[in-house]
């Protein structure tokens, strides 16, 4: 893959890349992290053999709420509104896609920095994107194909209206406190009174 600069701080991969130009334009803008995130998915979706999921015939789960986990969200085709795109806020450059109803999976996390060899300093922002693009497989991640027990596919539920704000939330969602049913931020705030 070979990056090219379409305009000042645009890095973008060549014509014969369409997915990084769509990945940047869904993000804003090229950056590390989106490089990373791209990197991820590309090779967990090739050794998956899988296609962008229409609906929840894969799950991604990230680690993380950084750029990366926008490139994931777009390679993958995994989102929130469709509840196959897992947040789990553990700070860490790791990045799983399961393939459904099998529960095959690749985990896919950033190597240490110390292992990153001939990865340029964080100063030098478009060396440091390009080498993250171009830089062999092996020196940026490990790798490892799991097996996973998925959560159940996405299901519509009712509503039920919050007694102190009136607004609507899930069923599911709703705390009873007493005779009440509030939504979750209602029922925090009652729990401070």
């Amino acid at each position: 893959m070979k990056a090219v600069s379409q305009s000042p701080g645009d890095t973008c991969i060549g014509a014969g890349d369409t997915d990084l130009a769509d990945v940047v334009r869904f993000h804003g803008h090229m950056c590390p992290g989106l490089a990373i995130g791209y990197r991820a998915a590309r090779i967990i979706m090739e050794r998956l053999g899988s296609f962008r999921a229409e609906d929840e015939e894969l799950v991604a789960i990230v680690e993380n709420d950084s750029c990366s986990v926008d490139a994931v969200q777009w390679i993958t085709g995994c989102t929130f509104g469709k509840g196959n795109f897992v947040f789990r806020d553990y700070g860490k450059q790791v990045f799983t896609v399961a393939l459904r109803p099998s529960g095959r999976a690749l985990r896919v996390a950033l190597k240490r920095r110390e292992f990153r060899i001939g990865e340029p300093p964080h100063e030098d922002r478009e060396a440091r994107i390009q080498w993250l693009l171009t830089a062999p497989e092996d020196l940026l991640f490990h790798v490892e194909e799991i097996h996973l027990t998925l959560p159940d596919v996405a299901q519509i539920r009712d509503s039920s209206v919050c007694d102190r704000c009136g607004e609507e939330s899930m069923v599911t969602r709703v705390v009873h406190a007493g005779p009440r049913t509030l939504c979750i931020p209602c029922s925090k705030l009652a729990d401070q009174q």
